[in-house]
């Protein structure tokens, strides 16, 4: 019995990474990296009128929308959200996996900023802006 349960657990670990996957390297046809560094990694997604992408996850990021939207996102649990969105809005997206699907006759283009974790802490940085020998 242990052993069942070993194996399932492994299969649905197996299964969640799968399905989190980064979408530049499952979906390189419609993500592009536009910029990155240690703290944001800048996505730049493109899909043309009834095209869908593929599973993917993203981490917490800010999506901000280049043209009108209309997209129905399928989960990974299998539910879907329609997500009706105008160009320039910016939208505060956590942590999700899903597949993203244009439903209109019209090209779709997000910006989306996904945030990385901090590295170092911030006083690091704050030290770095001290200018030596002024009196403060």
């Amino acid at each position: 019995m242990i052993k069942v349960l070993a194996t399932a657990l492994f299969i649905m670990c197996l299964a969640s990474v799968v399905m989190a996957q980064d979408p530049v390297k499952v979906d390189s046809k419609h993500y592009k990296v536009e910029f990155e560094n240690s703290q944001v990694r800048v996505l730049r997604a493109k899909l043309e009128p009834h095209e869908k992408s593929v599973m993917h996850g993203h981490p917490n990021a800010v999506a901000i929308f280049v043209t009108d939207t209309n997209v129905k996102f399928t989960l990974a649990d299998g539910t879907t959200q329609d997500v009706v969105r105008k160009a320039g809005e910016a939208l505060w997206t956590p942590a999700t996996t899903h597949l993203p699907e244009n439903t209109t006759d019209q090209a779709f283009e997000v910006i989306v900023v996904e945030l990385k974790q901090p590295t170092k802490k911030l006083t690091a940085a704050k030290s770095s802006h001290h200018t030596a020998g002024k009196k403060h």
